[in-house]
């Protein structure tokens, strides 16, 4: 069946039914992410199907995380993580395309392993500002390294042992919020955020699901 770009009901009566609305975007990326940091088999279900999703998936299963769909074509996706030590080094440069949330929220996730990996994507992406991700990350104690002083990807992420902070952004960001999260979820001692406003919760909602330390 295919569906027009355009539905117009009309009548006297209500419409009623039920519709399953498309996956959230910015959800996916963390459920993928959060998914592969667990310990242990997790299902994700109604997943976003576009091409930045789709970056980030590919990406962990290079690190090392088996992601798997259901060949029936259910929807279904199964993340095995092995916590954050079952990571590993790449053997290529990270392809993140078009995808700003990709490569920030993977800065945050690989600034505490103890391996090198660069971290690139298209002519677009290569635009974007990524001094605020890299200047929190760099005072908990990664190597962050890129273009103009890390302005700009490609960017360099070495890893290693972090130490907690208290990082004060000067412009609220889900991303960059995320990416410290997952850097401080790796370091010595407290992180803490603080922003100028309230940016969206999808990761403090999800990480207290799954019973990380996050207040």
């Amino acid at each position: 069946m295919t569906l027009p770009k355009e539905l117009v009901v009309e009548g006297p009566r209500p419409l009623r039914g039920r519709i399953r609305v498309p996956g959230d975007k910015g959800i996916s990326h963390r459920a993928l992410l959060f998914a592969s940091l667990a310990t242990g088999v997790s299902e994700l279900r109604g997943l976003a199907d576009g091409d930045d999703v789709a970056r980030t998936r590919r990406i962990l299963t290079v690190l090392g995380v088996p992601i798997v769909a259901d060949p029936t074509g259910a929807g279904t996706v199964t993340v095995t993580g092995g916590g954050v030590e079952a990571l590993r080094e790449p053997d290529d440069v990270l392809d993140c395309a078009n995808s700003g949330t990709t490569i920030r929220m993977l800065c945050g996730l690989l600034a505490g392993r103890p391996f090198h990996c660069v971290l690139t994507g298209d002519a677009s992406l290569r635009r974007r500002p990524m001094r605020r991700v890299a200047e929190p990350l760099r005072a908990m104690g990664a190597h962050v390294d890129g273009r103009d002083d890390a302005r700009f990807p490609p960017l360099t992420v070495r890893g290693g042992d972090l130490v907690g902070t208290r990082a004060v952004l000067p412009v609220a960001s889900a991303q960059v919020k995320t990416a410290l999260v997952l850097a401080g979820l790796q370091a010595a001692g407290m992180t803490e955020i603080v922003e100028p406003g309230p940016s969206r919760d999808h990761t403090e909602r999800m990480l207290d699901a799954l019973g990380a330390p996050v207040e």
